[in-house]
């Protein structure tokens, strides 16, 4: 058993990735405030006031550190740079700089879009990002902060979903939303992306952790399809109707942030230093559902602080 700090614990990735953990680590989650009554040890705190990162480290001595704090939202990020920048690239390099100092082993959290998807084929950890915009950029200045102040950490390019604190967080979320109650809904089918379920990334980082992998990885789904499929195989597997997904291209969404249209990871080199095979999409959808069948999605919910 191991002792872990997840910072962003009220986020998608990080209270998944808390809840999986706890079955076998002792987790302790930081937050700003949104976490009530979580079944792990939860620390609220500003991450970004001065002394905070230190503090924390100290107080809680850690045995690895995953940091899943960020600025996520790709339209956010385009309106305040500066906080995507503070969130995305200055954060991390504190807490790999403070994790190098302690010999606490450290994973950071990228993200696919660092690529502006022009490639044809397969992007692999060796191919040079040019990252489309606001949200990639910081993250991809994180990435190159890690690797300057902390060259042992795990760097880890993910794309995921899951069920999400708020029910809104995730793309199939987004569907299954509109699905229900009968809306049209876009399927972008111009955008590849390799989905991979929230659990299974959190088993997974787990095991590198476990391994004592260091360096840049794909962490993603083993399949690739576009978003227009994505929602097809979440309507299919909900009963809910297919035929109000429309076939779009996300150049005709209006959306403000610019979105890569390849995004097709290799996760070669993750399974051959694991050992092991990538866990399939439909395995991941299936735990997803079954996760719906049991009532997770309310579970997590009531661990939300209410808002006034």
């Amino acid at each position: 058993m191991a002792r872990i700090l997840i910072t962003g614990a009220s986020g998608l990735l990080g209270i998944n990735l808390a809840l999986e953990a706890k079955r076998v680590h002792d987790v302790i989650g930081v937050d700003r405030g949104k976490l009530k009554s979580a079944p792990f040890r939860v620390l609220h705190a500003n991450l970004l006031r001065s002394g905070s990162v230190n503090s924390i480290l100290d107080s809680t001595r850690p045995e690895w550190l995953i940091n899943c704090a960020a600025l996520a939202n790709l339209e956010m990020c385009e309106e305040d740079p500066e906080q995507a920048r503070l969130l995305n690239t200055e954060l991390p390099r504190e807490l790999a700089a403070a994790c190098a100092e302690r010999n606490i082993p450290f994973v950071h959290l990228s993200t696919d879009s660092v690529f502006d998807g022009t490639k044809e084929g397969v992007y692999t950890e060796e191919d040079e990002p040019n990252p489309p915009g606001v949200y990639s950029q910081t993250k991809l200045d994180g990435e190159r902060a890690v690797q300057q102040v902390n060259p042992q950490a795990i760097i880890a390019r993910v794309n995921f979903f899951g069920w999400s604190l708020g029910a809104k967080r995730s793309l199939p979320e987004f569907f299954i939303n509109n699905l229900s109650e009968g809306r049209n809904v876009n399927g972008f089918t111009d955008v590849i992306f390799c989905p991979m379920w929230v659990n299974h990334l959190a088993q997974t980082l787990i095991a590198m952790l476990e391994k004592d992998l260091h360096g840049l990885y794909h962490v993603v789904g083993a399949q690739a399809m576009n978003k227009y499929q994505f929602g097809v195989e979440v309507a299919r597997k909900f009963g809910l109707r297919e035929s109000l997904i429309e076939p779009q291209s996300v150049e005709r969404s209006g959306l403000t942030a610019k979105r890569s249209h390849n995004l097709w990871l290799s996760v070669h080199k993750l399974s051959t230093d694991l050992g092991r095979e990538i866990p399939s999409f439909s395995t991941g959808l299936d735990g997803f559902y079954t996760q719906f069948q049991q009532g997770y999605p309310q579970k997590i919910r009531g661990y939300q602080q209410a808002t006034t």
